[in-house]
């Protein structure tokens, strides 16, 4: 960008500048010109002569020379006889000294500035002009970062394992009397937002001592050897502000398998990883720098880095439990006020799996429903509603569908439904069926478990593929077509039914036995790995031919299961056509031959609606309305 700036200034210049140019000769040859008859003409101008010779066409080279004495006698060679000179006496330049000194000067401080400039660049580091090969981790300071293990909740065992390195720090002695030393990397692993940059950044806020930032993407780049030359400087910043921890985000974009991917054995992620390795345990001692590293994917790491000595400790951030997911809800509504009939133990228990993004997403959804319906505060309603916009997605009321399609999605959510309440309790409970198009389902059958689910039993797997294909049998005895809506029912029915053929070994035909192991490339994409079968041809069509009986079984029950219960199959699907949704309460009445309770719907205004209003509402007069003045005389 500088070298561009630096052309474009010096073109401007030559442009503005290009007028004829002069020579500068000596005196006597001025005056050897002038007696021989070579000079045209001379233009005199305070003491300096400018002239051009004879039989120059073009008229762009000068002569210029400047006269200090005896100009009196170059005056009486100029107008001689019989020379022929035209002699022009221009006027002395008026303008200022500052203009003159401007345009000499002017280049100079432009060139003294962008000198500057690019100097101060090189220095500050950040990955600008020649500073590529610095590191780009950022140190946090104490009024950047304001988070403290208080704003942590639901982990509490990965919380105890990183204060254990803060205590370390502030009192290292106490460790050091038992032979104890602190761990020099601490890896964070868990799912997706459950909260490892969070620890990391309550680990900033507590320690107390210089804190590093980094992405792992921020190290590799197009150009050879500029990842590793980032890993020196960070480290070399790390000592010189020991001791200090380092925070390595998604260190899998840099500490993947070795020896993987299209670009061989030698490319720059390689070299960059290597130099990783060498400076976290190599022969140079990084005492008082403390690495910590977050990934969700621990097992595509390069097993190197992953021994004792470089990640002494990994830390396991898992989903949390009940418990858990209560007081993260009492973090994130802490600022939130909160109706009477707000319960949170209700709320986590009706979310098993969330995590702590999931659940700061709930709140926030809450509050911007609740904020949409001018609320003083935010009522259970609202976060009902938030969790089925977060669970379900976002309805879309406005989509036009047919009559035919609506009555087809009422009876095939109604099949899901039924199926899976007949199965209980080996299926999870319906929380709500609906039939009002969400994301991209015209219908949606939604099931919550009453707790926290770690293992599953072959006989909830083989409820779960009935219940999915409830749905297409439903199709099939009323309408007697089928449609594409079992879709994706029919490939989550698949799917569950080759895991449990193939891995959790739940089939007799097969036994225990665990096929086709994932063998795929850590660094390439599954359709670019190349696969290995570690089974026979004549073992794959068992396979198959399992993978067919169990969900062809499950069919048939679903089958028979709504058949037999035709009736109530129907009373669900009318029911949902004229409330267009149902919870699982309502289900168990319509079951049950009761009358549903009257439900006054919440209709939540559109930001479209309001602005309606507004152009609506015409702003009064501040003159009344007129009074008829009589006429005549």
């Amino acid at each position: 960008m500088w070298v561009l700036l630096i052309l474009m200034f010096v073109a401007i210049w030559s442009f503005f500048s290009d007028v004829p140019r002069s020579q500068q000769v000596p005196f006597s040859d001025f005056i050897t010109d002038v007696r021989q008859d070579k000079v045209e003409w001379v233009k005199i101008k305070d003491r300096e002569y400018r002239y051009q010779l004879k039989g120059d066409p073009a008229g762009r080279r000068e002569e210029r020379v400047t006269i200090g004495i005896n100009s009196e006698e170059v005056n009486k060679e100029l107008f001689a006889a019989n020379r022929g000179i035209k002699v022009t006496v221009e006027k002395e330049d008026a303008s200022p000294l500052w203009a003159s000194a401007l345009v000499t000067w002017l280049p100079m401080v432009f060139l003294l500035v962008m000198f500057y400039l690019f100097m101060r660049q090189m220095q500050a580091g950040g990955g600008k002009a020649m500073s590529f090969g610095k590191s780009k981790a950022r140190m946090l300071s104490d009024s950047n970062n304001k988070i403290t293990f208080a704003d942590v909740a639901g982990i509490e065992e990965a919380k105890d394992d990183c204060e254990e390195i803060i205590a370390f720090l502030k009192d290292p002695k106490k460790f050091q009397r038992l032979g104890g030393r602190i761990p020099k990397g601490v890896l964070l692993m868990g799912s997706p937002g459950t909260g490892k940059t969070l620890l990391a950044k309550a680990l900033a806020g507590e320690a107390g001592v210089p804190f590093f930032s980094i992405s792992g993407s921020d190290f590799v780049e197009m150009f050879v050897g500029v990842g590793a030359s980032r890993v020196r400087d960070l480290f070399e910043q790390g000592k010189k502000h020991a001791p200090c921890i380092i925070f390595i985000d998604e260190i899998d974009a840099v500490g993947r398998h070795r020896g993987a991917g299209l670009g061989g054995g030698h490319d720059e992620r390689e070299q960059t990883l290597n130099q990783l390795l060498v400076e976290m345990d190599g022969f140079e001692s990084n005492e008082g720098v403390i690495i910590i590293a977050a990934t969700n994917r621990p097992d595509v790491l390069d097993p190197a880095i992953l021994r004792p000595g470089r990640f002494d400790r990994r830390i396991v951030v898992p989903r949390p439990d009940i418990k858990g997911r209560v007081e993260i809800l009492k973090v994130h509504t802490k600022k939130t006020p909160l109706a009477p009939d707000v319960d949170l133990e209700v709320i986590a228990r009706g979310t098993p799996g969330f995590v702590g993004a999931d659940l700061e997403n709930l709140v926030n959804e809450a509050a911007l429903l609740a904020a949409r319906q001018d609320k003083e505060s935010l009522s259970m309603n609202d976060f009902d509603m938030a969790k089925d916009k977060v669970l379900m997605g976002g309805e879309r009321r406005s989509m036009v569908i047919s009559e035919l399609e609506r009555r087809t999605t009422a009876w095939h959510e109604a099949g899901h439904a039924l199926v899976a309440k007949l199965l209980a309790p080996n299926t999870d409970p319906v929380h709500k069926v609906t039939i009002v198009p969400r994301g991209p389902a015209l219908g949606v059958t939604q099931q919550l478990p009453e707790e926290d689910r770690h293992t599953y039993s072959k006989e909830y797997a083989e409820a779960r593929i009935a219940v999915l294909m409830g749905g297409r049998v439903a199709e099939e005895i009323v309408f007697g077509q089928l449609t594409t809506g079992a879709g994706n029912d029919i490939k989550q029915a698949t799917n569950l039914a080759r895991k449990m053929v193939t891995e959790w070994g739940m089939s007799p035909e097969l036994g225990p036995l665990a096929y086709g192991e994932n063998e795929e490339n850590p660094f390439l994409g599954r359709e670019l790995s190349s696969h290995h079968a570690t089974y026979s041809g004549n073992t794959a069509k068992i396979i198959d031919d399992e993978i067919r009986r169990i969900v062809m079984t499950n069919y048939d029950k679903a089958r028979s299961m709504l058949t037999d219960h035709k009736q109530e199959l129907d009373r669900l699907a009318e029911a949902l056509l004229d409330r267009e949704t149902v919870d699982g309460f309502e289900i168990d009445a319509i079951l049950e031959g009761k009358p549903l309770p009257r439900r006054e719907r919440v209709n939540i205004p559109t930001y479209a609606d309001k602005r309606d209003q507004r152009e609506k509402r015409k702003p009064a007069s501040i003159f009344g309305t007129p009074k008829p003045v009589p006429s005549g005389g």
